[in-house]
């Protein structure tokens, strides 16, 4: 009895450790992305940091996508996007542990331009109306429309550009909401 006790409380000793090194560092949320050395502190940009919320689940690929602010542009395929030459950016991460993060991208110069984060659970790289997930820094609710251009707008300054972005997956005959 002695030795479980004796456990139990090196147990809660490590836990209280581990709680208090973690409140000791406020912010340190990890960065996810290929890009994440420029979102860093002193990083002169331009950049996009945006704070993610309301992951369903780990499956699959977050996609963080930048386009121009164009309707002809906005969610156009990236060969396209490309080969004409226009801007468009896509990180890939895995959805954190925490269902919940922060996803930096890098833009090419300040300005106005479309952000998307898609949640391809399936893996198939195609936007699944019955099972993947949306999200724009405005976090106006999707519903049943196509997501509009006015939604994803987002204007980047010269450093880093901060964007909250809560995820939306298909809540029935509603359409597309918010699971918080």
């Amino acid at each position: 009895m002695a030795t479980y006790r004796r456990g139990v409380m090196l147990a809660a000793a490590a836990l209280g450790a581990t709680g208090a090194a973690l409140a000791a560092a406020p912010g340190a949320a990890q960065v996810l992305g290929q890009d994440a050395a420029a979102c860093a502190p002193g990083a002169p940009g331009p950049a996009i940091l945006a704070s993610v919320s309301g992951i369903k689940d780990r499956k699959g690929t977050l996609k963080l996508e930048l386009y121009p602010a164009t309707e002809e542009d906005f969610l156009a395929g990236d060969k396209k996007l490309l080969e004409a030459g226009k801007t468009f950016r896509r990180i890939d991460v895995a959805p954190p542990a925490s269902l919940a993060g922060e996803i930096c991208i890098r833009v090419p110069r300040p300005g106005r331009y479309a952000l998307f984060l898609g949640h391809d659970r399936d893996g198939k790289r195609k936007f699944n109306f019955w099972s993947d997930g949306a999200g724009f820094p405005s976090n106006h609710k999707i519903g049943r429309a196509k997501p509009k251009l006015v939604d994803s707008l987002i204007d980047v300054g010269p450093g880093v550009t901060r964007a909250t972005i809560r995820m939306q997956y298909l809540r029935g005959l509603g359409g597309f909401g918010f699971a918080d």
